[in-house]
């Protein structure tokens, strides 16, 4: 048990220790493109475009060129963050302002909004739990009555 509980230390730090490289990373670069951008967080073209349509990111507009910048990049990672925690893109918009900021995006959050974000989340949680148990349900139904409609044919 000591041994697992160690290497579990262990591996936190190492991926702790990874994701603080890839931020500092980020943070560093200077400029970059549209497909840099894309490459560098995962996300595709389309949702950047996407992103700029709904005035999330502002990149400099070079011709048909899309330059993105650190306050960019630092927007980026708040909205990917506020989607991983459930919220809508409204909702981040309305959290990151409409300036570029600095801070990260959990710190945006006020108490009552992390209440109430959690609550939506737990609805989210059953309904799916829910369905999962009325779709299990349905399976073993229909998975039970096939042999019996094959003996009657």
């Amino acid at each position: 048990m000591g041994k697992k509980m160690n290497s579990d230390i262990t591996l936190g730090r190492v991926l702790n220790s990874l994701a603080e490289e890839r931020e500092a990373a980020l943070d560093n670069m200077g400029e970059s493109t549209i497909g840099e951008m894309a490459s560098q967080f995962g996300v595709s073209l389309r949702t950047l475009r996407f992103y700029e349509d709904r005035k999330l990111l502002r990149p400099r507009r070079e011709g048909n060129s899309r330059i993105y910048g650190p306050g960019d990049r630092m927007r980026l990672q708040m909205i990917i963050k506020g989607k991983q925690l459930g919220f809508t893109l409204t909702e981040i918009g309305e959290l990151i302002g409409a300036q570029d900021q600095t801070e990260d995006f959990e710190q945006k959050l006020q108490p009552q909004q992390i209440v109430t974000q959690i609550d939506h989340l737990e609805r989210q949680r059953r309904d799916i739990e829910a369905a999962i148990s009325r779709l299990r349900a349905t399976h073993a139904r229909l998975t039970n009555s096939v042999p019996e409609q094959r003996a009657a044919s």
